[in-house]
């Protein structure tokens, strides 16, 4: 007998509503799984890493100097790379720096920018300082710029060394290298405006500063000064990490360009390495080890200078860090025709290795490959310099003190990648020491030696 039809709709409704809110909440759950949850490792660094989406027609590679730093036809900001951010514009431009304000006209709209190249990561750029590009003159704008105190007749660049700056990697991935490939080509006729500032940081890089641009880099931060500019780039363009794509530059520069001037700020004599290496050292090529003294360390590592040194190498071991000598250590690093540490900031140095020199990189236990080749392998080819792996087995780590042989964390590193970089970061970083097997760290010496050039 049918129901009356008061009875079924409420039902139907109730069904309807139902269905309704499953497909709703599918979608909530799927948005929010896309947009904060990681992915499995290859594909998520592949994400961070890699800028498929870089916007390769910015630049024009003909024309008179500094033509592809402002294009009429393109808003005023706007994303070179998934990583990188830039602003430029042409007038009367007013920078003011110590209220992070810089007052532009024309310009269209207000806009706000931080000029790291690290956009991708929120940890990072809380360290950055934002600044606002602040429209004056038009018949609608009702901001009252400063009055200039200071004229430039040379372009300003402003960039950041907040973020993760200081730690050595970072201090080239993110800030060196991208702001060689975005101002050589104005062949030091720019002015560096630099945000975050940290002096002992400053003095470290002013060398390759000098190399960039013929004046004095002005701390914006703090600079009481209002800076006018007929020109201005806020913002380096990144490529790859540790890298420059030349089909991407003005003027097609690359990475052994950027050596090249590594080379000429801090007077590297070595140009390529070799099997005998430098003269006066009786047929020994020199050994340079990168020492850590906290996590990630050599155990055995007077040992490992022993056996190199029975295996007929000139063994020289050091740990830099941000109080070291930068001069004085790139000559160091340009005296090595091979150099072997576990991986960390430090294997960075290997920017100041000659050409053909052969780069060790001790890959700790716990599945990081992939970190290791975006890193230090990638970059090292585009460096001319050999790259070799030597991947830690579990008989040479510390982490089995730490756990027993059938713990997770031992049996199934790929399965702790997928709980993110700070799970990878705590177990495999943090918490791991290495002792080299000798005979087969011997071996491994053997490899490279074969690798260098002949005399």
């Amino acid at each position: 007998m049918k129901q009356p039809r008061g009875r079924q709709e409420p039902r139907r409704v109730g069904n309807a509503a139902m269905v309704v809110t499953m497909v709703v909440s599918l979608c909530v759950l799927t948005y929010i799984k896309a947009r904060y949850c990681s992915n499995p490792f290859p594909k998520a660094v592949a994400e961070v890493e890699v800028d498929e989406d870089y916007d390769s027609t910015r630049y024009k590679l003909t024309g008179p100097v500094g033509e592809e730093d402002f294009d009429p036809s393109r808003p005023t900001c706007y994303n070179t790379s998934k990583r990188s951010e830039r602003c430029a514009a042409v007038g009367d431009i007013r920078v003011d720096g110590n209220h992070s304000r810089i007052y532009i006209s024309p310009l269209s709209r207000e806009w706000r920018t931080k000029p790291y190249a690290r956009r991708h990561d929120a940890v990072a750029m809380d360290d950055v300082r934002e600044f606002t590009l602040v429209p004056f003159g038009g018949p609608n704008d009702t901001a009252v710029p400063p009055l200039c105190t200071r004229t430039h007749s040379v372009p300003g660049f402003l960039f950041s060394s907040g973020g993760f700056a200081g730690n050595l990697y970072h201090d080239y991935a993110d800030v060196l290298v991208p702001l060689f490939a975005s101002t050589n080509h104005l062949g030091g006729e720019v002015q560096f405006l630099l945000a975050d500032i940290k002096d002992w940081w400053a003095d470290k890089f002013r060398p390759v500063f000098r190399q960039l641009s013929r004046y004095d880099v002005i701390d914006v931060n703090n600079d009481r000064e209002v800076h006018c500019f007929p020109r201005t780039i806020i913002g380096s363009t990144f490529h790859r990490a540790m890298g420059i794509d030349p089909s991407r530059s003005p003027g097609g520069v690359t990475v052994a360009d950027f050596k090249r001037l590594l080379r000429r700020a801090f007077r590297l004599e070595r140009a390529v390495a070799s099997r005998s290496g430098a003269p006066r050292r009786r047929d020994r090529p020199r050994l340079l080890i990168i020492s850590r003294k906290s996590s990630r360390r050599f155990v055995n590592e007077r040992a490992m200078a022993r056996a190199a040194a029975a295996a007929r190498f000139d063994v020289r071991i050091a740990e830099p860090d941000n109080h070291t000598d930068m001069p004085n250590f790139a000559r160091l690093v340009n005296s090595a025709d091979v150099m072997m540490g576990v991986h960390g900031a430090g294997l960075t140095n290997m920017v100041f290795l000659p050409s053909r020199a052969v780069l060790v990189q001790v890959v700790p236990f716990g599945g990081l490959e992939w970190l290791t080749r975006v890193t230090f392998k990638d970059p090292a080819r585009d460096m001319d310099v050999t790259y070799m792996e030597y991947n830690v087995s579990l008989e040479e780590s510390s982490l089995r003190d730490l756990y027993p042989e059938d713990h997770f964390y031992l049996k199934h590193p790929y399965d702790v990648h997928k709980k993110g970089w700070d799970a990878i970061k705590t177990v495999y970083l943090d918490k791991q020491n290495v002792r080299l097997n000798l005979t087969r760290f011997t071996r491994t010496l053997e490899q490279a030696r074969d690798l260098l050039p002949t005399p």
